[in-house]
């Protein structure tokens, strides 16, 4: 385990029969965020928000499989990089505006269709699921988050924001604090 911080950042995966691996990614110093995953994994970051919006109803990658990327996860086999180092300098990152009308509020449920499972963001208080359930390399760096068996689980998945529980997807208690 290395001592020095670890850098996170959210990408946006192609299908898996998509030739291309990332299809954009979302980086936090360009919203003034810190890289480390616990400076910015909480309720009403920009950041944070600006990953909601991307994956919301509303916009272009409704419904994508996410990860947050850390800089000391394992290597992706077919390209002997990570995730993280393999969209640095790629030119496929996204400035993501929140449009100011837009209540990223009204969509509280972080939805998972690879699991048909939903967590209610609000549910536990300030630090927001949605890094952390999709976090990759978490443990490896300082700023990640404690070690927790949810952490990650939700990695490559197909996730969503959404107004309103779909039918059949049962909740995912986390105890995140």
């Amino acid at each position: 385990m290395s001592t020095m911080g670890q850098g996170y950042r959210a990408i946006i995966l192609g299908s898996p029969e998509e030739k291309e691996i990332i299809r954009t990614f979302v980086d936090s110093h360009t919203y003034n965020n810190g890289y480390k995953l616990m400076e910015h994994s909480y309720v009403g970051n920009t950041y944070v928000e600006a990953v909601e919006y991307l994956i919301c109803p509303l916009a272009m990658f409704y419904k994508s499989r996410l990860v947050w990327a850390g800089d000391y996860a394992d290597k992706e086999k077919a390209y002997g990089q990570n995730l993280y180092h393999l969209s640095c300098g790629d030119g496929s990152e996204r400035k993501m505006s929140v449009p100011e009308s837009f209540d990223m509020s009204s969509y509280k449920y972080i939805v998972n269709h690879t699991t048909k499972q939903y967590v209610d963001k609000y549910a536990k208080g300030t630090l927001h699921p949605l890094p952390l359930l999709t976090a990759e390399g978490n443990g490896r760096g300082g700023g990640d988050y404690r070690e927790d068996p949810l952490v990650g689980t939700w990695a490559r998945h197909v996730v969503s924001m959404e107004k309103e529980i779909p039918h059949g997807y049962d909740v995912l208690v986390c105890d995140f604090d």
